[in-house]
């Protein structure tokens, strides 16, 4: 089977005073009378009639990231007179937790399934067999690299190379002065914390930021380095080596996707005194980096007087961190409509519609624009 051609226009427009990733710095995308407002419930697509059950696995039900993309699941079913069972982990790191819970839902032949992948590689298998037994399977959050055909039919997940380099693009200007001091004998250093390298939607947003942050720095007369984490290492467009670099950007990936290893990691590059900024490129990680800073006490959203920080996600500590100057901003998704719009694709399947995959935004926010109406329901706790 092939993929289809989805009549759904992704929801963007946001106010000005939001960044679009991969947008202007400064303005969001011109308003359309085709894309509604980023927190608008868009038009239900018509069932069959018949009774439309789906099996949905997130990563984990411990994240509120989570719990807000299961909310958006919950609208969708009760708006389109469906049903679906939601799954998933304890934690993100428990894989094989989550191909059981994966192969199960097969077993219990639904009408289709939503899947947020913890690691794409292992689902693979899963999906031959889904693809067998007829059952069209649409991703949410993160897509799979490699699908088996005809198995995947759509994938309704934040554009996240756009928006790692969103974090980047607003955290440079910051840094600017700190880095065109650089020299090759005085480096500067970035760290970006990764929850894995095995996740595409997580190895897409962490080399966001990294070959964005190198465009930047190259286009101002420096050479970047790229050290820690093998994968973002070998990965990295444009890198030169860490003797002849006058910024290095060091990535940190914990053993378990747990905000306590996060830490550590990013204690590991905090502790250094060359390290000018940090991103923390998810829930975990961005909590990881504040974790750390309980001892340290280095982040500022003064360059002069400390370290840089900037986030990804939300959560309460995270938009703390914000208010209190701990963070110059962080980049949102929108877990909720991801979780609505896989459901809402799911049954156009269903009704023999065509679909294809749906790109959606990231945006950065702050202390200027993180209370605004078209911004503030994206911010979960």
């Amino acid at each position: 089977m092939k993929k289809r051609i989805l009549a759904i226009v992704l929801s963007t427009v946001m106010a000005l005073s939001m960044v679009a990733c991969g947008g202007a710095k400064e303005e969001a995308p011109a308003a359309t009378t085709e894309t509604p407002a980023a927190t608008e419930t868009p038009a239900a697509a018509e069932t069959t009639g018949d009774s439309l059950h789906f099996e949905v696995l997130v990563k984990s039900f411990q994240s509120t990231y989570w719990q807000a993309a299961v909310k958006g699941i919950n609208q969708a079913c009760a708006e389109l007179g469906v049903t679906a069972n939601c799954n998933g982990p304890a934690n993100e790191s428990d894989i094989a937790d989550q191909v059981q819970m994966l192969d199960a839902a097969i077993e219990a032949a639904p009408n289709g399934i939503g899947l947020a992948a913890c690691d794409t590689k292992s689902v693979l298998d899963s999906l031959a067999v889904a693809a067998e037994k007829g059952i069209p399977v649409v991703c949410f959050d993160t897509g799979v690299e490699n699908a088996p055909e005809g198995s995947v039919y759509a994938t309704v997940a934040t554009d996240n190379v756009a928006a790692g380099a969103c974090a980047a693009t607003n955290m440079f200007p910051v840094i600017e002065a700190k880095i065109a001091a650089a020299t090759t004998a005085a480096p500067v250093r970035i760290g970006e914390v990764n929850q894995d390298a095995t996740a595409l939607n997580i190895q897409q947003r962490g080399l966001g930021f990294i070959n964005e942050m190198i465009k930047l720095c190259t286009a101002a007369g420096k050479k970047v380095a790229v050290v820690g984490n093998e994968f973002y290492v070998n990965a990295a467009e444009g890198a030169v080596a860490e003797g002849e670099a006058e910024v290095i950007i060091e990535v940190g990936v914990p053993a378990q996707t747990t905000v306590d290893l996060a830490a550590t990691e990013a204690n590991k590059i905090m502790s250094k005194e060359d390290t000018i900024a940090i991103f923390g490129s998810n829930q975990t990680t961005a909590e990881g980096v504040l974790t750390a800073n309980e001892t340290l006490n280095k982040l500022s959203t003064d360059p002069a007087t400390g370290i840089i920080g900037a986030g990804f996600d939300a959560g309460t500590p995270q938009k703390a961190a914000i208010k209190a100057g701990l963070f110059i901003g962080s980049v949102t998704q929108s877990p909720l409509m991801q979780g609505y719009h896989c459901i809402q694709t799911l049954v156009k399947i269903c009704n023999g519609e065509t679909v294809s995959d749906m790109p959606m935004d990231g945006y950065w926010y702050n202390t200027e624009n993180m209370e605004a109406d078209d911004i503030a329901p994206n911010l979960y706790d």
